[in-house]
């Protein structure tokens, strides 16, 4: 078999991660690790995007077991926005019940600098695509309220307080890419209430959600979006700067997991 629960060898992570660009590091703080890269494991996508190494870490973060998706396929890549279902479902399936997601964003805030962090309160889908598309029955009807869990946010709050790190909350908006946004586009998500905007974790959330995983998660602010001054939006940014951020990043995981109950 190649599926996740097959390979767990008597581990029972409860917390899944999906590191975003740049965020690989992370992926090298787990303790007494199990890698397997994501070929070995049916159904799982291959990134072929720089920044997403492809491999999944079986180990302990702040002293909770934890599994760990470095990288993550886009719906960009395929036009297929359900692109990681299948990886979620072994999740569900090999006992996973939090989903912590981690992204690369844009801020449309000019007060909220490259380098950031920002844990998300909500969404808006900006794509034009569902995940659940095409799936039948009832069950596809998924509440979003509450999609992005005010406990969990909270613990990440508390977190931050104690590594001092400052932690902005905000809206995430969902952009298909892989072109970057035009300064009109951002001037929209902006008017609408959006905080920053990137292009993946929503889709993921409502997989998430339709599952019935709670979900937390936590941008990198890698660049200011199109339009505002000073704005230079590239994936070399995205790398750079995300890589500046992982310090921090790594270390507020590391935190909420100690403190985890």
């Amino acid at each position: 078999m190649n599926n996740l629960k097959s390979k767990l060898e008597g581990r029972q992570p409860k917390v899944a991660i999906i590191l975003g660009s740049a965020l690989g590091m992370i992926a090298d703080a787990v303790q007494d690790a199990i890698a397997i890269p994501y070929s070995e494991l049916s159904g799982f996508p291959v990134p072929k995007i720089s920044g997403h190494a492809g491999k999944l870490y079986l180990g302990k973060l702040g002293g909770k077991e934890v599994a760990v998706l470095a990288g993550r396929a886009h719906a960009y890549e395929s036009g297929n926005a359900a692109v990681m279902r299948p990886a979620l479902e072994q999740l569900k399936e090999a006992g996973i019940e939090t989903l912590l997601l981690t992204n690369a964003a844009g801020s449309l805030k000019a007060s909220m600098k490259p380098g950031s962090l920002m844990a998300l309160t909500d969404h808006i889908n900006c794509a034009g695509m569902n995940p659940l598309i095409g799936q039948h029955g009832d069950e596809n009807f998924v509440s979003m309220t509450n999609a992005y869990d005010s406990d969990l946010r909270k613990a990440m709050l508390a977190a931050a307080k104690k590594e001092k790190i400052a932690l902005k909350q905000g809206v995430y908006c969902w952009y298909s890419g892989p072109s970057f946004e035009t300064p009109a586009e951002i001037r929209m998500m902006q008017i609408i209430g959006g905080t920053a905007v990137g292009m993946s974790t929503a889709p993921e959330t409502i997989l998430a959600r339709r599952l019935g995983m709670k979900v937390v998660a936590v941008s990198t602010i890698t660049n200011l979006a199109a339009g505002i001054k000073g704005a230079s939006p590239s994936h070399e940014e995205t790398k750079r700067e995300g890589a500046k951020a992982a310090v921090n990043m790594q270390r507020l995981l590391i935190r909420f997991f100690k403190d985890m109950k």
